[in-house]
């Protein structure tokens, strides 16, 4: 199971800008099998460095916290659904199109753009947004496994997405991710559902296998993106400093 980028980073950095985690720590977990990571943009937002020129993923960061950023968090959004943005709209819009971006307590929103090996954070500036409360995103997501399981269990899944119907047989038996320190443990597992409820959307819908019909396609998609929508809630919850639980 991999841990989405913008998870790793809000994660990481928060231990980092709490004094929970050395550098060195913070920099292989953040780039993992990457060839590095940059930051880009913070001097057209008055955070220093070189107009045009992207800084190391160090530099940036400690440019951020500089301007007094304490954590990052992540958002996780989607059309329809900008759950974990609070704008303005170039970083919302930047946001949604890459599906996944950190924002600072510092005024300053990070996004992903993939380039090879390397994978640049642009940054935006950013506004103070409102969170799903983690609590009410775990019930949301074990609700909503439950239903899409039975949904799809009508759909006759076993049929047309064989590996689909395995994995909701195995929700119980997932890959736990390394969560950073000062993470609560709860919120470890809440992004771990989370992970695993994406993850399943994603193999259910990389075609209409087996479908019959328009109506049973549509079904199968209205219970698909009913579980993608919990378990980004999920995801932007277990990110989000902010909304943490004591652990």
């Amino acid at each position: 199971m991999t841990t989405p980028e913008g998870l790793r980073l809000a994660w990481w950095v928060t231990a980092w800008l709490r004094g929970e985690a050395v550098t060195d720590l913070v920099l292989d977990a953040v780039i993992g099998p990457d060839a590095t990571h940059t930051v880009s943009g913070l001097a057209a937002l008055g955070l220093g460095g070189t107009e045009g020129v992207a800084d190391t993923l160090v530099s940036g960061l400690g440019r951020l916290r500089t301007e007094g950023a304490t954590a990052l968090g992540v958002a996780f959004p989607a059309e329809g659904d900008p759950v974990g943005l609070g704008g303005p709209k170039a970083f919302n819009d930047a946001a949604l199109e890459a599906g996944e971006a950190v924002v600072s307590d510092a005024g300053a929103g990070l996004v992903p753009v993939r380039v090879g090996a390397v994978l640049e954070w642009q940054a935006y500036a950013a506004q103070r947004r409102q969170l799903p409360d983690v609590g009410e995103a775990d019930r949301a997501l074990r609700l909503e496994l439950s239903e899409s399981a039975t949904a799809l269990a009508e759909l006759d899944v076993a049929r047309w997405r064989p590996e689909v119907a395995d994995r909701l047989m195995n929700l119980r038996h997932r890959p736990a991710l390394a969560g950073a320190p000062g993470v609560p443990m709860r919120c470890v597992e809440l992004a771990a559902r989370g992970v695993q409820a994406r993850e399943i959307v994603a193999v259910a819908l990389e075609d209409d296998g087996g479908a019959v019909s328009a109506a049973e396609m549509l079904r199968r998609r209205e219970a698909l993106v009913g579980l993608d929508r919990a378990a980004r809630r999920a995801l932007t919850a277990a990110g989000s400093p902010e909304v943490w639980p004591p652990d």
